[in-house]
């Protein structure tokens, strides 16, 4: 309370004393005590009403001990295992948590991670990736704000994600890591890393890029094999050294027939070589026939261009030209789909061949879109011209059956020009995102679908789709999301499939590591997206025959499935309605490969990178009484008082209206049992 108030309260006090003082002592007719026993009544309630006014806001403080904190998180992946690590790990971790002293001294909150984090409740080093930077990312974001040293049992093999030692100079808290595995160097060959292109072409070569490493101190011979069943097809040998411990491979193999088909690389074992596991890896190819060939008709240069070309051909089984009205003309023939920029005047010959052609066709419409030309060339839908534009929000309609689609986080996208006025589709069709405005979102069309005379078309109403592009990587810090759901529509515009009560989606192999998931969308008679239908995947093994059913579970909007962890082969699947005979089938193939075995020890660089880069320590599991030691006689991690400073106002104190109430009562009571009133 401030001395200002003070002198509030003080002239208050002396205020109702007088006016009381006033009506009752002065002039007054009464001759008994009484007089003084109302005088104070009087002063009281007017001197209470006048604190109201007043309102003085009484201060407090509470007084609290704050401990440090302690992140213990595990590695949980398979690598710890493999490099029999894994008892030491939990002997570890036990002993951290147990410690009274660290207890007393430390809040520890324990975590397990592999390619993501959660709480620790048990480990099982089954992990299939590890990705130790997203966790410290993670620990640095949430204990941004206090004092917590971290604690890492972790082979520092990491197979997913950014360069941890990197991540580790950006976080304020010193990091201890613990060093699961051996860091004896063995002579050892290995496959570091593959690279090959996911589609090829028929009778077409494709390039295969290997980098073979080499870790030991003696000069060694090996050779380096692609197998493609029981045939190789290349081989190469290869000299290491010391100072030479490392080779890039590159050739270039043959695709002879349509289809998904499998390689095996594999390097010629060392004599005694401790770990053969890393000296193979499968990898697959899709080789298909011919490329889907895209037009994409211009008139006005805009940077939505690059943007539709760059997610169109981040799927190598398509290619876009960049065209100008008359030069598609002379080339309509040699595309599949037409996408139409802004249309003008000079695209009402394209507007006509399509319709005569039955051609399919994507128009992109904006602020510079002749809409009245547009409008006259074709009767499938009709836009209000008003010469006006506007900014308008995207909103996934969660009810789009045609075809799959994954939200994005429209909401968080910036917002598309174009016309102002709504859009009117006359055949039948579906909307795929409204325009929202100020957060309301309304039933007019941003981008629709729509089937006519055996024809697919698509319309966006609205230009500057490249910032979409440039927002899904600053969400996800990746293009993919984006580009995966131009390319659904690109699909479903140049395939003339016809539609199905049933739509699957998933790839036709996975690496060993990737996430096997199958995604599929039921609709019912009418199609209509039905929410409640019970699916199941019957998933049958074509090597040993064996089969499995599992049930698909509703995932923001799609029934999914997670096939992860099943082994390798070629898999054929049917997806099933179980109560209807409404069905969808596929087949794939897992190419064997476990990237967490492909390590022979611990990597001893990366850890004490970390340690040094975040003002730490490393130790090994032998070493955890002294871990323990340098916790507790370190001076950073001491308990801190801290206080909560409590402001409350006196209107918030009920009881003074109580005594307000009281006191006037007493008073008129006293006086009418007096007759004074």
């Amino acid at each position: 309370m401030n001395s200002q108030t003070i002198i509030y309260i003080t002239i208050a006090a002396i205020t109702a004393l007088l006016l009381a003082l006033f009506q009752y002592l002065y002039k007054s007719k009464l001759k008994s005590n009484l007089k003084y026993v109302l005088t104070v009544l009087r002063a009281i309630s007017i001197f209470s009403i006048l604190l109201l006014l007043i309102n003085p806001k009484f201060e407090s403080f509470t007084y609290f001990d704050e401990k440090p904190t302690l992140v213990l998180a595990v590695d949980n992946s398979e690598s710890v295992s493999y490099l029999k690590q894994d008892q030491k790990a939990k002997e570890v971790l036990n002993e951290l948590k147990d410690n009274t002293e660290l207890n007393e001294r430390f809040n520890i909150q324990a975590y397990r991670f592999g390619k993501s984090v959660s709480t620790l409740d048990s480990l099982n080093f089954n992990e299939r990736q590890s990705n130790l930077a997203l966790a410290l990312k993670q620990f640095g974001e949430v204990y941004a704000n206090q004092t917590a040293p971290i604690v890492v049992l972790s082979d520092g093999n990491q197979t997913y994600g950014a360069d941890y030692s990197y991540m580790a100079k950006g976080i304020k808290q010193p990091i201890y890591p613990v060093i699961l595995g051996d860091s004896t160097v063995y002579s050892d060959v290995s496959i570091k890393q593959l690279n090959v292109n996911r589609y090829v072409y028929l009778k077409n070569e494709f390039p295969v890029e290997i980098i073979a490493n080499y870790s030991g101190k003696d000069a060694v011979s090996t050779e380096i094999k692609i197998w493609s069943g029981n045939s190789v097809v290349f081989r190469k040998t290869l000299e290491f050294n010391a100072s030479k411990s490392s080779e890039i491979i590159s050739t270039a193999l043959m695709a002879n027939s349509v289809g998904v088909k499998t390689y095996r690389v594999e390097l010629v074992a060392l004599n005694n070589e401790k770990n053969t596991v890393n000296n193979s890896k499968n990898f697959g190819v899709e080789v298909i026939d011919q490329k889907t060939n895209i037009a994409l008709v211009y008139e006005r240069m805009h940077p939505d261009l690059g943007a539709l070309k760059k997610a169109i051909e981040s799927n190598e089984q398509r290619s876009v030209s960049i065209i100008k009205p008359k030069d598609y003309l002379s080339k309509i023939n040699d595309f599949q789909l037409v996408i139409l920029y802004q249309p003008n005047n000079k695209f009402n010959a394209i507007l006509k061949e399509i319709e005569e052609q039955k051609l399919n066709s994507f128009i992109f419409a904006g602020t510079t879109t002749n809409w009245n030309s547009l409008n006259a060339s074709q009767d499938y839908f009709k836009q209000k011209v008003t010469n006006q534009t506007e900014n308008y929000q995207a909103s996934l309609n969660r009810n789009y059956g045609t075809f799959i689609v994954e939200n994005l986080d429209f909401n968080s996208f910036p917002p598309l020009k174009s016309e102002f006025g709504s859009l009117q589709i006359a055949v039948p069709h579906e909307t795929l995102l409204f325009k929202t405005v100020n957060g309301i979102i309304t039933e007019d069309i941003l981008l629709a679908t729509f089937e006519a005379n055996t024809t697919k078309h698509a319309i966006l109403n609205g230009e500057d789709i490249w910032r979409w592009r440039a927002q899904s990587f600053i969400n996800t810090n990746s293009f993919n999301a984006f580009d995966e759901f131009i390319n659904k529509l690109v699909q479903y515009l140049s395939s003339n499939k016809k539609r199905k009560r049933i739509n699957i989606d998933y790839k036709s192999f996975y690496n060993g590591n990737d996430d096997v998931i199958i995604t599929a969308q039921y609709f019912n008679k009418n199609f209509e997206f039905d929410n409640s239908a019970s699916l199941s995947i019957v998933l049958k093994n074509k090597d040993d025959e064996s089969r499995r059913e599992v049930p698909l579970l509703l995932n923001n909007g799609n029934y999914t499935v997670d096939l992860s962890g099943i082994k390798a082969g070629l898999y054929d699947f049917t997806v099933k309605h179980n109560s209807e005979a409404v069905s969808a089938s596929g087949s794939f193939q897992v190419l064997e490969y476990n990237v967490e075995q492909q390590f022979l020890n611990a990597d001893v660089d990366k850890l004490n990178a970390v340690a040094e880069n975040s003002d730490g320590k490393v130790f090994f599991p032998s070493e955890s009484s002294q871990l323990i030691n340098n916790l507790l006689g370190d001076k950073r991690y001491a308990t801190i008082q801290k206080s909560t400073k409590n402001i409350v106002p006196l209107m918030d104190w009920k009881y003074l209206l109580g005594i307000i109430a009281l006191s006037l009562f007493a008073e008129w009571f006293i006086r009418k049992y007096n007759g004074l009133i």
